[in-house]
């Protein structure tokens, strides 16, 4: 079959694969979205399903319990070794982690904590023929006040303790500036890393190898975007499949589409891997746009299917994430009641959205979709609100906010949320209906057109149309949110009935 890149058009920032038994396993930065550390599975390394979390609280809580834009989670590495799972992620202002499982659907480990500081990022582990564990990393400049080089350090064979304070083994300060996210293989003798340089929207692939594994490695730059549309190839993962063909999964930045995922054919010639396409004398490849491939489906058919909530089950639907550690308080399923019930959680002195805990969200799923729900309302102090939401460094919701006695339909939007700016009313009216049906249809430019009707017969449209935008590190997302201003004994609520997506052309 011949598919189209992207594999995967959502935001998988940082993936990273590993083969099992003839089954893929990818995992992914989450940042400060909880439950975090994603977990997907693929048969064909094209058709990909969400199948769980390996993290479901970050650590401390204390921090957590509030929404830390861009720090959480970033650039993990999944390995499989001696029958156990292991990710190592690294917390920029926290240090190096590791959960481990037997199974890949869990019950996965409490975050152990391998190395303590500011500035570790980027962790990979590997475990030698020889029996001998070590661990490559790279440093955030914002952080150690260093970056641009990586360092290797031996490591306890149970994977929890570095031995030593690490050796220099790459230097990319005159040609590959920001050198970070390194992930170790060992082939044909050699030792390689795999590491994106030049920045996240612009950078490219390098490669470097050595017969030791303290160096010095001879590198190489085997990916960059060249003549293409792919901007910034780079980031992610060599994988092997069942047939022995090699690949590479990496990201692109997609703006408010986030970091989507990339997969590549690889081969190698004189023991050097080469990337992509149209690969010069010097082994530099560019990214390819159609793959062939045996595939089960066609992708972008696929993930979108499995992001509708129909809130009948115990459980949230998988691509669920708030925006800070979990706090049952804010709401739960129903189950057989068959709705989500949203309290109007008051959090004081907040500026806007930005800096509250409790969005319930997803990523955006295509660059072509609409999402609609219907929301029952029990909104009883003045300042309650809740709505359908489209989040990002700017945001804006349409929904209904009581005022004094009676509910009104508003549409509001925040430019410049990250850095203080207060909500504008764009639109609104009395609102007596005891429901609404709220309604967004976004395009590939970004472009995200809100309606509402208390009826599903008949939506009225609402201009302007907003522009989505990414937030730190991650791509916009769209999802719900119940708020209020006054504590009292007994909140108002919004339940609501379903939540569904829809590709559009």
């Amino acid at each position: 079959m011949e598919i189209s890149n992207p594999v995967l058009s959502v935001d998988y920032s940082d993936p990273d694969v590993i083969n099992v038994n003839r089954k893929y396993y990818l995992t992914a930065s989450s940042f400060n979205c909880i439950p975090g550390l994603p977990l997907l599975e693929s048969t064909d390394l094209v058709h990909w399903n969400l199948i769980g979390y390996a993290l479901q609280k970050l650590e401390p809580d204390s921090v957590y319990s509030k929404p830390q834009h861009g720090n959480g989670v970033w650039a993990p590495a999944i390995r499989f070794h001696n029958g156990q799972f292991y990710i190592y992620y690294s917390d920029p202002d926290f240090g190096i982690f590791v959960v481990t499982a037997s199974k890949i659907e869990g019950p996965w480990s409490k975050p152990y904590l391998v190395q303590s500081g500011k500035g570790w990022i980027d962790p990979c582990p590997f475990w030698d023929d020889n029996g001998k564990a070590w661990l490559v990393h790279a440093w955030a400049g914002s952080r150690a006040g260093i970056k641009s080089t990586l360092i290797l350090h031996q490591m306890s064979a149970d994977g929890k303790q570095l031995l030593n304070n690490g050796i220099l083994v790459f230097d990319g300060h005159e040609e590959n500036r920001t050198v970070e996210g390194p992930k170790m293989y060992k082939r044909n003798g050699y030792y390689y890393i795999f590491a994106p340089a030049g920045g996240v929207t612009e950078g490219w692939q390098l490669v470097m190898r050595s017969e030791d594994i303290y160096g010095p490695y001879e590198n190489r730059k085997v990916l960059h975007q060249g003549n293409t549309l792919i901007n910034g190839p780079h980031q992610g993962a060599w994988i092997t499949d069942h047939k022995g063909n090699d690949w590479f999964f990496h990201f692109q930045d997609k703006g408010a589409f986030g970091r989507i995922v990339h997969l590549q054919p690889m081969h190698w010639v004189d023991n050097w891997p080469q990337i992509g396409e149209n690969i010069d004398a010097t082994g530099l490849g560019e990214p390819v746009h159609q793959l062939k491939i045996q595939a089960n489906q066609i992708p972008s058919e696929s993930f979108i299917h499995s992001c509708s909530d129909e809130f009948n089950t115990p459980f949230l639907n998988l691509n669920w994430q708030w925006h800070a550690n979990i706090n049952p308080k804010w709401g739960s399923p129903s189950a057989n009641l068959g709705f989500l019930r949203l309290n109007a959680w008051v959090m004081p002195d907040v500026k806007n959205l930005w800096e509250v805990p409790n969005l319930l969200l997803q990523k955006f799923p295509a660059e072509n979709f609409s999402v609609e729900t219907k929301l029952d309302l029990f909104l009883k102090e003045p300042g309650d609100k809740t709505g359908l939401l489209i989040m990002g460094s700017d945001y804006a919701y349409v929904g209904i906010e009581r005022k004094e006695t009676a509910n009104f339909l508003v549409y509001k939007t925040c430019l410049g949320a990250d850095k203080g700016k207060p909500e504008q009313t764009m639109f609104e009216i009395p609102w007596e209906h005891e429901s609404v049906l709220l309604k967004v249809n976004v395009n590939p430019e970004g472009n995200c057109k809100f309606s509402f009707s208390s009826t599903t017969a008949n939506y009225q449209s609402i201009t302007p149309e907003f522009k989505a935008q990414p937030g730190r590190w991650i791509g916009a997302k769209c999802g719900l949110f119940c708020t209020g201003n006054i504590k009292t004994n007994d909140a108002g609520y919004v339940n609501a009935d379903w939540f569904r997506f829809l590709k559009t052309k």
